[in-house]
């Protein structure tokens, strides 16, 4: 009667002698409405059953009343009853070595488990570690008595019965663990309290790390390039050729090995900022603004510049290349020509300042003006020699050539010869025609030799000069028309050599005639210095050189031919490679448009693509080795294809960065339906929205578009007649915003803007617009829910102390909280108190940390 008293709350009639089993009866009837008004279901249980002292169903009705009012009320992650006090119980005996807590009956017979939950809440209370698993008696009599001490549990339980039984009583232990349970349950909801706080700050600290990662990577890219564009802005330019290409192969090194490295780090850290901005926005932080000159945009720029420098370096490079082969032609070709020169007028000044004539006879005197005649003659056909001398001396200062002061001293020393040799000559020959009247004789055939011999002599000069003369050309054309003057030269050598016969026959007549009639005319022609052996060694030297020519021009023509097949070479791949490249962007951009699959499946494919589109490469590295070999046969154009190098490489590098960037914005879609909720359905639902808008296929919408698909999503914007057509201006959708809760005036609706747009380019991204859509449904810590989970572990002050936060919550999170929250000021304040209400909105951007 006593039990049925306490569990109804009402005072039961004491039974008389007479009538005891009657009103015992109806004690218990009292009782057992009580019960099932709770809800308790008895089922085959009665008064009568209990009065006559059953066992069984004593029992039973107990248990049931236990189950209902001890454990039924145990709720543990939406577990209740059994499983919850289970569960409980093993996250609480987790850390203990030789504590493993499967069932309420075997795992308890070491009881252990008991004085785990105990020293778990109250440490203070037993010493763990001198527990031994083989003395379970001690350890059983141990958690009985401090528990019923220390915690108000009374002593349900025989030691001796739970060792000697190989099955304890499952239903007693539950009962009696629950009694710990109830007694521990303050301390639950402080350790819930300190793990929504820890949730909280691994949050903030995570952020705060990829915050410090970003910062790194930005400065040490941001050096980098602060470091290469003044080695790629250096136009010193070089003397020689070698030097030149040196500074060519520094820089396809830089292309090959430096640059690919920075690409990847740069592509990295905008996915990494992006992963960082979509964290704090699912997290309800604030978004991370880099420092001044770190931000994305600023490192896009600074890549810019890179660039825009590469590019005029290479340009640079190939034209002085180009500049210094002119040179080194020009060069040799005013050294040849000097040296021609030169040969030429040795002795020529000695010769003019002679005073032969003084002594002479007439004939001599008038040999010595025919022959000064024919130097004349001579020295006219020189003259355009040292002028071709003196504009290919110009022509070398113009193109600032390195030994121009050597170039221009040799010049000024042929030119000041030159004009020393006209007055010598204009001043002998003023001497000999005074001197002319004096004699009369003079061989004809000598003067007709010489005059023929002179112009013949002076061919055969120059035609060893064109012979010898270098060239350069850069097609097969070129090459071709250079073959074609050398044929028609070759054609001019049979006449040419009826010429010299004819020459050497005048002068077989003049030796004739001084045979023939004794004349002394001392063995040699007064009218020209130019021997028959000259003339024949000068034209052996002629035939000599022409099949050198021939080899010359047939071996540059090999290598125009060997240039076209490396030029029909690179323009094949080039021809395949850059419509490969853009058939890729756009199969990509189709793939971030279209919905096939779950964001899963997008994803898998992307990244089957990513690894399709890596194993292409090595056929970028053959079209890289044959752009090389291009460049060192200096090969400038390609008439066979559009592509250079630098459109390959471009394509390839937009290429990796478009499907990184791709992969990365499925992963945030995922990242964001996960937490905030968002069905398979939904996902697709918006992305069909936002794809319908997207007319021009960008991946963006304009301010407009994101209106409409806004309105397309199922948005009520009342039963206005015009809206029936599926369009709606700026006032109605003002007006359905205000439908939805948005006060849709001037400020407001650049407030929203500001949301899914904030860095003020005009258009919203589709990761902005699933932010925006999830924003407003989804739940999420705010400042207020972290500074309630604070109020509990502080009990309920408006501080907290160093020593609760070192207690409720683990070392590093405790210190972080330590060194950021600001002393306490408020009236109730003690010494080392600190206040978490500020940090609280600190860590949401309410307030400053």
């Amino acid at each position: 009667m006593l039990l049925l008293e306490v569990i109804s709350g009402e005072r039961l009639a004491k039974p008389e002698r007479g009538k005891m089993r009657v009103h015992k009866i109806s004690n218990v009837n009292k009782a057992l409405d009580f019960i099932a008004s709770k809800g308790v279901k008895l089922v085959s249980i009665g008064a009568e059953e209990i009065v006559d002292g059953n066992v069984k169903m004593t029992l039973g009705m107990i248990w049931t009343i236990i189950l209902r009012f001890a454990i039924q009320d145990i709720s543990v992650e939406e577990t209740s009853a059994k499983e919850g006090l289970l569960l409980w119980c093993q996250r609480k005996t987790a850390p203990y070595k030789n504590v493993n807590i499967q069932n309420f009956h075997i795992s308890w017979k070491d009881g252990l488990g008991f004085c785990a939950l105990i020293h778990r809440h109250r440490p203070e209370l037993i010493d763990y570690g001198k527990l031994r698993k083989d003395d379970p008696l001690t350890n059983l009599n141990t958690a009985f008595d401090v528990a019923e001490k220390y915690l108000d549990i009374p002593k349900m339980l025989d030691a001796e019965d739970i060792v000697g039984t190989a099955r304890p009583d499952e239903k007693a232990i539950m009962t009696y663990v629950s009694s710990f349970y109830h007694a521990f349950s303050g301390a639950q909801k402080a350790e819930t309290a300190a793990n929504r706080i820890c949730k909280v700050l691994a949050v903030n600290q995570e952020n705060e790390q990829l915050m410090e990662d970003y910062e790194k990577l930005a400065s040490d890219l941001l050096e980098w390039i602060r470091r290469t564009i003044p080695w790629l802005e250096n136009r010193a330019p070089e003397n020689t050729m070698h030097a030149m290409q040196q500074k060519l192969e520094d820089f396809r090194d830089y292309r090959r090995l430096h640059k690919p490295p920075k690409v990847q780090e740069k592509c990295q850290l905008e996915i990494n900022f992006n992963t960082l901005q979509t964290k704090l926005r699912l997290s309800n932080r604030p978004a991370f603004m880099p420092s001044e000159g770190r931000m994305v945009s600023d490192i896009n720029n600074a890549w810019g510049c890179l660039e825009q420098a590469e590019k005029g370096y290479e340009e640079w490079l190939l034209n002085e290349i180009r500049r210094l082969e002119r040179l080194d032609h020009l060069a040799e070709k005013f050294r040849q020509k000097a040296s021609i020169h030169e040969a030429w007028t040795d002795g020529k000044e000695a010769m003019l300042r002679q005073k032969d004539y003084e002594t002479a006879t007439l004939s001599e005197i008038k040999a010595l003006l025919k022959k000064h005649e024919a130097f004349e003659s001579d020295l006219a056909a020189h003259q355009d020699r040292v002028e071709q001398i003196a504009a290919i001396a110009q022509e070398l200062n113009e193109l600032d050539y390195y030994d121009s002061p050597s170039v221009n001293a040799r010049c000024q020393k042929i030119c000041d010869q030159w004009d020393n040799l006209g007055a010598l000559t204009q001043k002998r020959r003023e001497a000999l025609e005074r001197t002319e009247k004096l004699l009369e004789t003079i061989d004809q055939l000598y003067l007709e030799y010489a005059k023929r011999a002179a112009p013949f002599n002076n061919w055969m000069e120059g035609a060893m000069e064109d012979l010898q003369d270098t060239f350069i050309v850069h097609t097969i054309e070129e090459i071709q028309g250079l073959t074609t003057a050398h044929e028609q030269f070759k054609a001019t050598l049979p006449d040419a050599d009826k010429e010299r016969l004819a020459i050497l026959g005048i002068h077989n007549e003049v030796s004739k005639i001084v045979q023939t009639y004794h004349v002394n005319m001392a063995g040699t022609n007064p009218y020209t210095t130019i021997t028959p052996q000259e003339i024949n060694g000068k034209w052996d030297h002629v035939r000599q050189l022409v099949p050198r020519r021939d080899q010359a021009l047939t071996e540059e023509h090999a290598r125009q031919q060997h240039n076209e097949r490396l030029r029909k070479q690179f323009a094949a791949q080039a021809n395949v490679i850059g419509p490969w490249i853009q058939t890729k962007m756009e199969e990509i951009g189709r793939i971030s448009i279209e919905m096939h699959g779950t964001l899963e499946d997008q994803l898998s494919h992307l990244r089957q693509y990513e690894k399709s589109i890596v194993n292409y490469k090595p056929k970028i590295d053959q079209l890289e080795g044959d752009h090389q070999l291009i460049q060192e046969a200096l090969i400038f154009d390609n008439k066979h294809t559009n592509y250079t190098m630098e459109h390959i490489r471009v394509g390839w590098e937009q290429l990796l960065t478009t499907i990184a960037r791709t992969i990365n914005e499925v992963e945030n879609q995922i990242l964001t339906r996960d937490a905030k909720g968002i069905s398979q359905e939904q996902m697709n639902e918006f992305r069909a929205s936002f794809n319908h808008f997207d007319r021009d296929h960008s991946g963006t919408l304009g301010p407009e578009e994101f209106k409409a698909c806004l309105i397309s999503l199922g948005y009520d914007i009342g039963n206005d007649p015009q809206k029936k057509t599926g369009m709606m201006d700026t006032d109605d959708f003002r007006a359905c915003l205000i439908s939805m809760g948005y006060n849709m005036g001037e400020a407001e609706f650049a407030r929203i803007m500001s949301i899914v747009d904030p860095n003020r380019l005009g258009v919203v991204t589709f990761q902005a617009f699933i932010d925006f859509m999830s924003r407003e449904t989804a739940d999420t810590d705010t400042a207020d829910q972290v500074m309630a989970s604070f109020k509990i572990l502080a009990g309920d002050k408006n501080y907290i102390t160093v020593d609760e936060l070192r207690r409720e919550l683990p070392p590093d999170q405790a210190e972080y909280c330590i060194a950021r929250m600001a002393p306490y000021s408020g009236p109730d304040a003690v010494p080392g108190a600190l206040d978490y209400m500020s940090f609280s909105t600190a860590l949401y951007g309410e307030s400053d940390l």
